[in-house]
């Protein structure tokens, strides 16, 4: 990927500057492919994360607070997230009748199967995505993002 073929510069770009747009470039060819991967499921990349907090929850629930500082897209729109997650039938909110404050957020056994599903897509665009890395390129690229 070359920064100034992309975006069609002939001059120089500092090389800060030059490392700020290309991670931005990265993140987004990144984001497309994996929205690419999840479009046939119809959910988005912060629905398929949400999935996947919950099943990591291993059926304990998880509430709005837990998702939201999990999430790797921190937003403040898990509401609505969880909502269309509800309408498709892959997660149930429970209101506890002690305190009806609490509310406990559930991924159901056709979201469990239905990320199963998922994972394999998003596998297959992982690979897509690094397969011109060498494992220890990817070990030294990952130090390196450490860094930020």
């Amino acid at each position: 990927m070359n920064v100034e073929d992309i975006i069609k510069t002939k001059s120089e770009i500092p090389l800060p500057t030059r490392t700020v747009i290309h991670l931005s470039l990265v993140s987004n060819k990144l984001n497309e492919l994996m929205a690419q991967a999840l479009k046939p499921f119809e959910v988005s990349l912060q629905q398929f994360n949400v999935l996947r907090i919950l099943r990591g929850q291993k059926g304990a629930p998880a509430n709005l607070s837990t998702l939201n500082s999990r999430m790797v897209s921190k937003m403040s729109n898990t509401t609505r997230l969880v909502d269309k997650l509800i309408q498709k039938g892959y997660v149930k909110r429970n209101i506890c009748a002690a305190n009806r404050r609490k509310v406990e957020i559930f991924i159901t056994e056709v979201g469990a199967a239905v990320l199963s599903e998922m994972d394999v897509a998003m596998k297959h665009a992982e690979q897509t995505a690094i397969k011109n890395f060498t494992k220890k390129e990817l070990r030294e690229l990952n130090n390196l993002l450490d860094k930020f």
